[in-house]
C-alpha cells in the first residue's frame, strides 16, 4: 500500500500544472474547435453547423499571409542561429567568470514589453533617422528607399525579439559538453575545425533543435513586428487572425486559421525531428 502511494507522489506534484492546462488550454482549445466549424455573421450570431468548408475557404483566402509567415519565421530562425551559436559558444567556453553577466545581457531585453522593444526599432529605423541615412550613404538603401515597411524590417524585428530563445538552449547544450571529447579528437590528429564540425556541433544538436523550435513556433504566429515595422503588404497570418477575432468578428475563420497553423507547425516539427533524428537527440541529451 505504501509503495502504491509513493508511485502517486509525482502525480500529486503535477496536479496543479495539469489542472492549469485543463482549464486554460484544453477547454479553450476544444471550444475553439467548435467555433471553427460554425457559420453565420456577427449581427445574427454564429451557429454550430459543422461547416468544415471554413478551413478550405480561409486557407484559399489567406494563403499569401500563411506563406509569408512561414518564410519570415524561417528566415528569422536562421538569422538567430547564425548569431546565437557563436555567442553561446563564446559564453560557454571563453567567458569564464563573466558568464552570468553575459547571460543577463542576453535576457535583459525581456525585462521590457515586446511592444516597447519593437517600437524602439521603429524609431531607430525611421526614414529620417541616422541608421537609414548611413545606409543611404554607403548605397545599401537608395536615395528614395526606406527600411521600415519592408520585409527585412519585419524579419529583423522577429529575429531580434526571439534571439534569447535561441541563445539559452544552445548555451545549455554547449556548457554541459564534455570538453575531454574535443581534446580526444585533437589528440587523434583532428584539426580544430574538424573537431568543431564532428564533435561540438553534433553534441550541440539538442540545443539547436530546441532553439529552432522556440524561435520558429512563436515567430510564425507573431503579429507585433509586422504591425509596427511593416505595412499591410508584410502582414502575417497572426495579423489576419487578430483582425478577424477583434475587428471583423469573423470568429470561425479566425479559429480555422489558428488550427490550420497549429497543424502546419506540428507537421513541420515532425519532419524536422525526423531529419535530425529524435533518437540521436535523446541519446546526446542524455
Amino acid at each position: 500500500m505504501f509503495r502504491d502511494r509513493r508511485k502517486l507522489i509525482p502525480w500529486y506534484f503535477a496536479l496543479p500544472g495539469l489542472l492549469w492546462l485543463l482549464v486554460f488550454f484544453l477547454l479553450p482549445l476544444v471550444n475553439q474547435v467548435g467555433v471553427s466549424v460554425m457559420s453565420g455573421d456577427p449581427e445574427a450570431g454564429y451557429d454550430l453547423t459543422w461547416s468544415f468548408s471554413n478551413y478550405s475557404d480561409a486557407i484559399d483566402q489567406y494563403w499569401p499571409q500563411i506563406e509569408r509567415s512561414l518564410v519570415y519565421a524561417f528566415a528569422a530562425t536562421v538569422i538567430d542561429l547564425a548569431i546565437a551559436f557563436p555567442l553561446a559558444y563564446f559564453i560557454a567556453f571563453k567567458a569564464g567568470r563573466w558568464k552570468g553577466f553575459l547571460l543577463l545581457m542576453v535576457v535583459l531585453p525581456f525585462f521590457m514589453s515586446q511592444v516597447l522593444r519593437t517600437v524602439s526599432w521603429q524609431l531607430i529605423l525611421t526614414d529620417n533617422g541616422w541608421v537609414v541615412s548611413q545606409l543611404k550613404g554607403i548605397g545599401i538603401v537608395g536615395d528614395e528607399g526606406r527600411v521600415l515597411a519592408t520585409s527585412w524590417a519585419v524579419i529583423g524585428g522577429i529575429a531580434y525579439n526571439y534571439l534569447p530563445f535561441m541563445v539559452l538552449p544552445l548555451y545549455a547544450s554547449l556548457d554541459r559538453l564534455d570538453r575531454r571529447l574535443i581534446e580526444a579528437a585533437t589528440d587523434l590528429y583532428a584539426s580544430r575545425p574538424t573537431a568543431f564540425r564532428k564533435v561540438t556541433i553534433p553534441l550541440a544538436t539538442p540545443g539547436i533543435f530546441a532553439g529552432s523550435l522556440l524561435c520558429f513556433i512563436p515567430a510564425t504566429g507573431d503579429f507585433v513586428n509586422a504591425a509596427l515595422l511593416g505595412s499591410s503588404k508584410q502582414y502575417m497570418i497572426g495579423n489576419v487572425i487578430q483582425t478577424n477575432f477583434l475587428t471583423v468578428l469573423d470568429y470561425p475563420t479566425a479559429a480555422a486559421l489558428s488550427f490550420f497553423l497549429i497543424g502546419l507547425i506540428l507537421v513541420g516539427i515532425s519532419i524536422y525531428s525526423a531529419l535530425l533524428g529524435t533518437k540521436n537527440l535523446t541519446e546526446v541529451a542524455g
